[in-house]
């Protein structure tokens, strides 16, 4: 799926390697940054948007600007999707998307969480896993 797509009805689960308990609070890097701009902002920024201002949150400026001059650029080349972002993978928490596409985080202990793995129009897809599997010999 192209990351300009963006899911829709989707809930990304945390990766079946990861070794979260429930959904942790990171303090630094982009994991900090995507926490910060979904926790405060539940069902309103689409994958596309959490990734441009992911890849320009160092950027200064109005955002508004530089989305309208780079936007187009930034998605000209392929772009990993949020299954390989560090909060379904290391932090225990997963992604919703609604039927806008919207990205919500859901705390992977929370029961919104199992009802929403378990809601028949809901896609479920795991986040990237953080190792490769060992190949079998």
């Amino acid at each position: 799926m192209s990351a300009a797509a963006g899911y829709h009805n989707t809930l990304i689960t945390v990766a079946p390697d990861s070794t979260a308990g429930g959904g942790t609070v990171p303090d630094r890097g982009v994991a900090a940054f995507q926490y910060a701009l979904l926790a405060g902002h539940p069902h309103e920024f689409t994958q596309a948007e959490v990734l441009f201002r992911t890849a320009h949150r160092d950027v200064p400026g109005d955002p508004q600007k530089l989305r309208a001059a780079h936007w187009d650029a930034f998605f000209a080349q392929p772009r990993a999707c949020l299954r390989a972002s560090p909060l379904p993978k290391s932090y225990g928490w997963g992604l919703h998307f609604d039927a806008r596409g919207r990205v919500a985080l859901i705390d992977m202990t929370a029961p919104e969480y199992r009802q929403l793995m378990e809601t028949p129009s809901v896609k479920v897809v795991p986040a990237l896993r953080s190792a490769r599997p060992r190949r079998q010999p």
